[in-house]
């Protein structure tokens, strides 16, 4: 079991990071419209920042977690906080078929995690 200095697992701070990259795309992705074609400052800055931050932690998640595994968390949580913000911030409510598809997503997230082997 590998540990830094604060007694943290480095698979614990892989999620961690994976977690931040997360929430730092899914800040992106949602101020992308936000940005009007990137003529608004704020929401622009907020897409650039955000990306960056969100690859910068995905280095860190690499270190530690396979890219497979990594990337299917990180686009399927992706996917489905981007629809929740877009629900919430813009009122573009999901129809049924979309839920359901996004159910099925978090399903595939929850197996690899429950059965991932590395």
């Amino acid at each position: 079991m590998n540990s830094d200095e604060d007694g943290l697992t480095s698979q614990t701070l892989a999620y961690l990071y994976l977690a931040i990259a997360i929430l730092a795309e899914v800040s992106a992705t949602s101020a992308l419209k936000a940005s009007a074609e990137f003529t608004r400052i704020i929401p622009s800055l907020i897409v650039i920042v955000g990306y960056g931050v969100a690859f910068y932690f995905m280095t860190l998640v690499l270190k530690t977690m396979p890219i497979g595994i990594t990337y299917a968390i990180w686009a399927g949580l992706g996917i489905v906080l981007v629809a929740v913000v877009g629900a919430i911030v813009y009122k573009e409510i999901p129809d049924v078929p979309t839920m359901l598809g996004m159910a099925l997503i978090i399903s595939g997230v929850v197996v690899i995690h429950v059965f991932e082997k590395h």
